[in-house]
């Protein structure tokens, strides 16, 4: 194909991905071109997907997905605004019934590079990866590699710019008509004349090359089709070079691309947001400002700035700040003189960000932060149409999540659920069955108030669930499917008895009776040959908050009785054993143990709780125990009427006037008290018998002691100290005289409300 031969047929359009500026002109020179074939630089093997940009219901932020049929983990996105030149290109060949395919490597050869080595230009901190954006500006050159990766950024220095952006800004995105495709393409050759070098002999292409080599392959295609004269190139600006001029022979492009590796690819289109559009998400071919790009491209030329600050008048409203109409004229004239000083042809979004923050936002950076977060970046969450082709999980989700009037958001949404109706009892079991499956829409978020029917969540659809989506699909083609397989999966994978009960608690909550089934079925098996009592005691916390579900839930738990019953005594005929010879940090793992078997021990039977409490009566009977575990079984049988106060009191006695070493007395005190002391304050004997103790310890004695007992009793809150202290100084008095409310009086702060107060039921006469 010979240079004359491609200036007659081929107009190759240079853009900035993104660029609402480059999408204007891109739409412009094809209405004059009339070409019969367009290519846009995207995978080529996702090419029968651009049918449907003209669908109505397909609205951008979109993105290609491509991903690998065999390991969908493995993906990649190609994002596209209403402002993205490609994305208009595509809109106009489809509506003009012209010829339009991508013209970049496929995502078969792209997918498979992903676990190779690449440049930093083309990876992703976040591990969704993305196609580079070749004309990003980010930063200013300071060597050749930066002249590679930011060809924009030495454009603008050139021009005397310290800011990429602004140069962009000035020179592409606020004309609003003219061809800048030739300018931009002679620029985009003196830089790269700068940066390139021959390749060494032998030397293996890298992946631009082959980028390069494969567009060449697809132009040369479509210019030997049939009635094609007109063929227009839509790509980054700094692949025209390599597709004007005297280009390499067919041959030499082939030898560039023999050998590149590639996998089976699928490709579908996902929806996309603005914030994951912005370079802040970390996505490598992003802008800093889409939710201005959408308005700069949706609105007239000369009324950006009118609209623009009344957009943000309007959310600033919505946040209780006082904005007026007089707020607004005065930071449209602010931006319009900034810009003349500036001699910029129009204000852009530097001028309007300061013009917002001087005027609309009275000078607050938070503001001016919030603005920034929610229009100038944006939540804007594009949409998909069902009939398009999606995984069968996908599909599933979407369908489900319709029913339930769950709408996906890219905005964070607080959502509190009524567990005692059923549409919210649905929406709960589709929310923790895509937790189940690594699907994370929702988060569980604390609600206020009290009562177990209420289940708070926070919400945000994330564009990379998308892959989460994929991922899961081969557990099943429905949610409720691949949720079951997947913990079926969980329970053979499980190492632990505790793993496995934890899975059967998320089964319940799921409401997925199948792996219910698989589930109870493992824990017997394993608990018929465990022998491990700390392994038994962590299992049944989730076993006993299971029980609760059928009153909340209305899920059938009954076989979950038989099984706890079958671990507790298993745990309480193994427990005495288990609580000899410890040391100090597994006698506070297994006082964990106890404690957290005893935050569920209550929604268990009778004959249960009845056998767990003779069990901790062996071992508080025992001499030999670890005094953090005796006292700590001690206060449980204490708090639970096990026994009285005055059998605590009189193990407290016994336990500390032992002959065992002061730090053994006060890891009992440590146990019993377990970080509160709110025993003490309404047990009088218990304190005095405490008090006692630390009376009659010897000058070293106590400064051996004290680490400790300041680490138990600095533990609790501020009031239990202080009527402790109340207490202790009025020990020596009869108990029945003395008033718990009188004890906490502070009579020089209670004195001005107390003189008020008699001034108010006419109890004083007012001064003079």
């Amino acid at each position: 194909m010979t240079s004359a031969a491609q200036e007659a047929q081929v107009h190759v359009l240079g853009i900035r991905h993104h660029g609402p500026g480059s999408a204007r002109a891109v739409v412009a020179e094809l209405e004059r071109l009339r070409p019969d074939a367009v290519l846009i630089e995207g995978p080529s093997d996702a090419s029968e997907l651009l049918a449907h940009v003209v669908d109505p219901d397909l609205v951008p932020p979109v993105a290609l997905l491509g991903y690998v049929a065999d390991d969908p983990a493995t993906a990649a996105f190609w994002p596209f605004g209403v402002f993205s030149p490609e994305w208009q290109a595509a809109r106009w060949a489809v509506g003009h019934d012209v010829p339009v395919e991508f013209c970049d490597l496929p995502a078969a050869q792209s997918l498979a590079a992903l676990g190779a080595p690449v440049p930093a230009a083309e990876s992703e901190p976040d591990g969704a990866a993305t196609e580079p954006d070749d004309t990003k500006p980010e930063r200013a050159p300071s060597d050749e590699d930066d002249l590679r990766t930011d060809p924009i950024a030495a454009l603008a220095a050139a021009a005397g710019y310290d800011d990429p952006e602004r140069w962009w800004d000035d020179v592409i995105e606020s004309r609003g008509e003219g061809d800048v495709f030739e300018s931009l393409a002679e620029a985009m050759r003196a830089v790269r004349e700068h940066v390139e070098a021959a390749p060494a002999d032998g030397a293996e292409p890298t992946r631009e090359q082959r980028r390069e080599a494969f567009m060449r392959k697809c132009l040369r295609a479509a210019l030997k089709r049939d009635g094609v004269r007109t063929v227009v190139v839509v790509c980054g600006a700094w692949h025209v070079p390599a597709l004007t001029g005297t280009l390499p022979t067919a041959a030499a492009d082939n030898r560039i691309l023999a050998g590149a590796p590639k996998v089976r690819a699928r490709s579908a289109w996902v929806p996309w947001s603005y914030s994951r559009l912005s370079t802040a998400s970390g996505y490598g071919a992003g802008v800093t400002s889409p939710g201005w790009y959408h308005h700069l491209f949706t609105t007239e030329p000369d009324e950006v700035v009118v609209r623009w600050l009344t957009l943000v008048a309007e959310l600033l409203r919505a946040e209780d700040v006082p904005v007026s109409s007089a707020h607004i004229i005065e930071g449209v004239r602010l931006a319009e003189t900034l810009a003349t000083l500036r001699r910029r042809p129009l204000a852009g979004l530097a001028e309007v960000d300061e013009a917002t923050l001087a005027v609309l936002c009275d000078g607050a950076p938070s503001l001016a932060e919030l603005v920034r977060e929610r229009a100038v970046v944006g939540e804007r969450l594009g949409a998909v149409p069902e009939h398009l082709p999606v995984v069968p999980l996908q599909a599933d989700l979407d369908a489900t999540a319709r029913t339930l009037r769950l709408k996906p958001d890219a905005a964070v949404k607080q959502l509190v659920l009524d567990l005692r109706k059923s549409n919210d009892v649905a929406k709960s079991h589709l929310l923790h069955r895509l937790r189940i499956l690594g699907v994370e829409w929702g988060d569980p978020a604390e609600t206020t108030g009290k009562g177990t029917f209420k289940e708070g969540w926070s919400l945000q659809w994330r564009p990379e669930l998308a892959v989460d989506v994929v991922v899961a699909s081969i557990w099943g083609t429905t949610v409720p499917d691949a949720a079951v397989r997947r913990l079926e999966a969980l329970a053979e994978e499980a190492t632990t008895l505790a793993e496995v009960t934890g899975a059967l608690e998320i089964a319940l909550v799921a409401d997925l009776p199948p792996a219910v089934t698989r589930l109870l079925r493992a824990i017997s098996d394993r608990a018929a040959v465990a022998h491990d009592v700390d392994a038994l005691l962590a299992s049944l916390p989730a076993l006993g908050r299971t029980q609760r579900y059928g009153d909340v839930r209305g899920t059938d738990t009954a076989a979950l009785a038989e099984v706890s019953s079958g671990l507790l005594l298993r745990a309480c005929v193994g427990l005495p054993s288990a609580v000899t010879g410890l040391g100090d940090e597994a006698a506070g793992v297994l006082a964990g143990r106890v404690d957290q078997v005893e935050e569920v021990i209550g929604l268990l039977g009778d004959t249960d709780r009845d056998r767990w409490y003779a069990a901790l009566l062996t071992v508080a009977d025992r001499p030999d125990v670890h005094g953090s575990v005796v006292g700590r079984v001690t206060r449980l049988l204490l708090d639970s009427g096990a026994i009285s106060g005055e059998d605590a009191a009189l193990r407290l006695h016994r336990a500390l006037s032992a002959g065992a070493d002061t730090t053994a007395k006060a890891a009992w005190i440590s146990g019993f008290l377990g970080g509160s002391g709110i025993v003490l304050v309404h047990d009088p004997a218990l304190l005095a018998v405490l008090d006692g103790w630390l009376l009659s310890l010897g000058e070293q004695e106590f400064v051996d002691v004290l680490p400790l007992l300041r680490r138990t009793f600095g533990d609790f809150d501020a009031g239990v100290r202080r009527n402790l202290g109340d207490r202790v100084v009025r020990l020596g008095d009869d108990p029945g005289t003395v008033d718990p409310e009188a004890a906490t009086l502070d009579a020089r702060l209670a004195g001005p409300a107390v003189a008020t107060a008699a001034l108010l039921l006419g109890l004083a006469e007012v001064p003079a």
